[in-house]
């Protein structure tokens, strides 16, 4: 792990699978982290940029409310979100202060099973993204 903000991938998988009030706490305390970490090294834009990708997946999943929360993913959002994996390795090459966000998210993906995870890994990455900007993140 490459910051001393980027928890460890037990952590993660906590936030995503996670169902009571402990996790969410923990998913509240670790965006915080997180966010206050990225502040100073990367811009807002650069966060958008995924985060943006993860809404329009979210407008997919969602679009049958009928489902329970333990329905997995349809193949195609499973897809659409495994496909941010090489996006932001790349970015995260090609730009330095990508790579604690890649060492969060990328890892978060494979958590991912069925709706209700995935809406905690919005959740977790939403808060994170305001966290960024509460904590004086750059646009």
């Amino acid at each position: 792990m490459s910051e001393g903000f980027v928890p460890k991938p037990e952590m993660i998988k906590r936030i995503i699978k996670g169902n009571d009030i402990k996790d969410i706490k923990d998913l509240v305390e670790q965006a915080e982290k997180i966010g206050g970490g990225l502040a100073n090294t990367l811009k807002t834009n650069q966060i958008r940029a995924f985060f943006g990708q993860v809404k329009q997946i979210e407008l997919s999943v969602n679009r049958d409310s009928s489902k329970p929360e333990n329905a997995p993913l349809e193949t195609s959002d499973q897809r659409k979100l495994n496909l941010l994996k090489p996006k932001l390795a790349y970015q995260a090459r090609r730009i330095g202060s990508v790579k604690p966000l890649e060492e969060i998210i990328s890892p978060a993906i494979d958590f991912i099973e069925n709706r209700k995870e995935f809406q905690n890994f919005v959740d977790f990455f939403e808060a994170i993204l305001a966290y960024h900007k509460a904590k004086g993140g750059k646009d």
